[in-house]
């Protein structure tokens, strides 16, 4: 069986006293599951992050990173500067990241490949909007997304990244993907990298993205193709959160 993994996204939330009373909270209560864990925090909390999750069975990271390894880039953060701060994973492609700043399939792969580089493990996101979906262009929009970094980095670089399925029509919309459609695009993506390796396949981890509660995680976390989910807003308040992972 798979290992079940829950990342927490906490977007441009937080201050420094309420993170402290966060991740207080989550560390007493982590030890009660066995999911494994991690946070991906602002960039300017990554100190505070890696300060109190050092040496714990919580992992931290980073929520974006430039494709480039150093120079004039004014506003941009490396992957080397992630690995000082002692990240293991890097969100890319966010579905706010591709909708709000206009990244593109292939800027998403060159953050793949830069993360990959510097040794960091890649959450990359898929999804389709729900024009897309009502267009029943869902296959089509998530297979262009994960093509850009299979023609890029390979289907054995899979080995070494997590994939989040976010459906964008999902995150705080107040519409819900039920367990099976979530799980049938799981499917999807998982036939895709199968095609291309087996193995590759079957060890994949492939989180769902959309607005995961902790009310839904048990029902998302049994389905065959689910490995653990990628958190949102949840991901903020320590009970939820902590019931999210206990559901893995």
């Amino acid at each position: 069986m798979r290992r079940t993994f829950v990342a927490g996204n906490w977007k441009m939330h937080g201050t420094l006293a309420a993170n402290e009373a966060l991740l207080t909270a989550i560390l007493a209560g982590i030890a009660d599951t066995k999911t494994q864990v991690a946070l991906c925090v602002p960039y300017p909390y990554l100190s505070q992050a890696q300060s109190r999750l050092a040496g714990t069975a919580v992992a931290w990271g980073a929520q974006n990173l430039s494709q480039h390894a150093k120079g004039a880039y004014t506003g941009e953060v490396s992957a080397a500067m992630l690995n000082d701060f002692g990240c293991r994973y890097v969100i890319v492609g966010h579905s706010e990241r591709r909708a709000l700043y206009g990244e593109s399939d292939d800027l998403v792969a060159e953050k793949y490949a830069a993360a990959q580089a510097a040794g960091l493990t890649p959450i990359l996101c898929l999804g389709e909007t729900l024009n897309e979906r009502e267009a029943c262009l869902t296959e089509q929009v998530v297979g262009r997304q994960l093509a850009a970094v299979l023609a890029r980095c390979g289907a054995a670089s899979l080995a070494k990244a997590v994939i989040a399925y976010e459906p964008v029509w999902a995150i705080g919309s107040g519409l819900t993907a039920t367990p099976d459609q979530a799980q049938a695009v799981h499917a999807f993506i998982r036939g895709q990298v199968r095609a291309m390796d087996a193995a590759v396949a079957e060890g994949l981890i492939i989180q769902y993205g959309g607005s995961v509660k902790a009310a839904s995680a048990a029902e998302l976390f049994a389905q065959p193709d689910i490995d653990g989910g990628l958190v949102g807003g949840a991901s903020l308040d320590a009970d939820e959160f902590l019931a999210i992972c206990k559901a893995g």
